[in-house]
């Protein structure tokens, strides 16, 4: 192995050490200061995986068919690919989008990929072809990637590069099958630095044009020491992470943190989400450690959670942040508490409840060992427990991107005052416990109180009839702004007058006078294509309609429906 080799298995297992002892991680945790030449594909991976015979991936599909490729069977057919895709000519630098599902294809490619020291961007496979067009060229892709059912998105996609088809044969695609029958010429030398570009993914955009997070071969392969410790993930273990393809939680939880972990990775496809499905898969696979966002956890307590699976040691909740009754609900079924965490695309995980630690109700808990997190006064930009989510740069945090691609204001903005700008603002207790508010550009005042939608949000899904809200300013003349929810609906509940008054209630009778809900409508929430709210829009359609004078027809008004008109 080489002396980075060494050293970040020494970072590795000083962590898994202290799985559940936090204050020693802290204490004790430095992260490994990797220089010169590494790639994560070929110093840690194939290190890892030759002559290993333990699964490093398992798929199971809707209908039972299963695949299971062993460590080192994906050392060799990673070889294989990157051998063939060497021969179409994919070298250092270049960037590939990888758009394929959760499939084999998908982990091998990435591995061929980054042992060439190319460039993978990773895509999903919901986009039209627009917003490909416009990835392709920003992005400046030379090699693209996809599943045969998706090429025909790429007829209206001009430009110089080279394509890929995977499954059934396309005209003008290269058939990714053809890779099989090379023969493995690795062990490969890809010749990366350390600041080398590894990935490029693109932001779901929820209030404006996707960036562009330029990762290096070490701040996702080595950062993610802290997604690590705290899935609590180990060597051995099967790990299950609800996540789709083309997004940064992917990469996160199913393939660096399980792999550095030497665990398998266990994918479950289905077209359609049927919670009894999943409990059986959780069971049948013996799964060891258990990630799903919010929306899944609601879902599954919303079904019979049955008895703990056996082999269940750690479950997480991340994408957004958990409510405290969906916790207690799980808890009260399994025995295990749902822990929960705090990241981006632009970085690791930055803050988690970690294994073995107390959890206080609604916090998303401490930073990550090694990660100088700092809450930072937006106004006065003076440290603060109240304040922005940053990262302190002196501390030189490794877990952070190299900046956005091609956009310089941006990099200035996000970087300005010697810290790296989340966006996010939250709350530090005593104990260093920190509670997430909101974003920046969610947060409102009215009639002087600052109001956190997600502190509203939280106590409506608590509510029956409400699977997911969202909580936005309407202008108000008097008030500044009123606090206004958009409800989903759950299965069984009219959007009646009826139903707004039962949830207008529940909220008046848990929250302060000060955060009253005095607005509801019913309606399915806009989303980006990876699932979050889009809240931009409808604070616009409420800011569009307060410019106009209109009163919308469809909402319903706290002072009508529970006739009650104090303030």
């Amino acid at each position: 192995m080489t002396r980075n080799t060494d050293a970040y298995r020494a970072a590795r297992d000083g962590l898994l050490s202290v799985a559940t002892d936090y204050d020693a991680a802290l204490r004790d945790f430095a992260w490994p200061r990797l220089t010169g030449e590494f790639n994560w594909a070929t110093d840690w991976f194939d290190v890892i995986a030759r002559d290993n015979d333990r699964p490093a991936l398992w798929i199971v599909e809707e209908d039972g068919a299963e695949q299971r490729i062993s460590f080192a069977e994906m050392a060799d057919r990673s070889d294989r690919v990157a051998g063939w895709l060497a021969g179409l000519g994919v070298g250092k630098g270049d960037r590939v989008m990888l758009m394929l599902g959760n499939q084999v294809e998908l982990w091998e490619a990435m591995l061929a990929v980054a042992k060439l020291g190319a460039v993978i961007m990773p895509t999903t496979g919901a986009l039209g072809a627009a917003d490909l067009r416009d990835r392709i060229e920003r992005g400046a892709a030379r090699f693209v990637i996809a599943n045969a059912a998706d090429t025909g998105k790429f007829d209206e996609v001009a430009g110089d590069y080279t394509r890929i088809a995977v499954g059934a044969p396309v005209p003008g695609w290269h058939d990714y099958a053809d890779a099989a029958a090379v023969e493995p010429t690795g062990p490969f030398r890809s010749g990366t630095e350390v600041g080398d570009p590894l990935l490029v993914y693109f932001t779901s955009g929820t209030t404006s044009k996707p960036k562009m997070v330029q990762h290096s071969q070490i701040s996702y392969p080595v950062g993610h020491l802290s997604t690590m410790y705290w899935i609590g993930v180990r060597p051995g273990d099967v790990h299950l992470a609800i996540s789709a393809p083309g997004w940064a939680k992917h990469a996160w939880s199913c393939f660096f943190a399980p792999w550095l972990a030497e665990a398998t990775v266990f994918v479950y496809n289905y077209a359609r989400f049927d919670a009894a499905a999943l409990l059986d898969q959780l069971r049948r696979a013996e799964v060891n450690t258990f990630c799903a966002p919010p929306t899944v956890w609601r879902m599954l307590i919303q079904a019979d959670l049955g008895e703990r699976p056996t082999g269940l040691r750690e479950i997480l909740g991340a994408g957004e942040p958990l409510n405290p009754d969906v916790i207690a609900q799980v808890e009260k079924a399994w025995g295990l508490t749902i822990r929960d965490g705090f990241g981006q695309t632009e970085t690791t995980l930055q803050v988690g409840n970690t294994p073995g630690q107390p959890l206080k109700p609604g916090s998303m808990g401490r930073p990550a060992p090694g990660v100088p997190v700092v809450l930072v006064d937006p106004i006065t930009g003076e440290l603060a427990e109240e304040g922005e989510i940053c990262l302190d740069l002196a501390a030189a945090p490794v877990n952070l991107m190299t900046g956005y691609l091609g956009d310089p204001d941006r990099n200035a903005a996000v970087m300005a005052g010697g810290y790296y700008h989340t966006g996010d603002v939250a709350t530090r207790d005593s104990d260093g416990y920190i509670t997430y508010i909101g974003r920046t550009d969610d947060v409102f005042k009215s009639s002087d109180y600052k109001v956190s939608p997600f502190e509203l949000e939280s106590v409506l899904i608590e509510h029956p009839a409400v699977v997911e809200a969202a909580v936005v300013p309407q202008p108000d003349d008097t008030r500044l702004a009123v606090p206004k929810a958009y409800v989903a609906l759950a299965a069984g509940w009219e959007p009646d007058r009826e139903t707004a008054r039962v949830i207008l209630e529940y909220a008046r009778d848990h929250l302060a006078p000060y955060l009253r809900v005095r607005r509801l409508e019913f309606t399915e929430l806009p989303k980006t294509i990876s699932g979050k709210i889009r809240r931009v829009d409808l604070r616009r359609r409420e800011e569009q309609a307060h410019a106009a004078g209109e009163t919308l027809s469809t909402e319903y008004r706290y002072e009508d429906v529970l006739n009650d008109s104090k303030p």
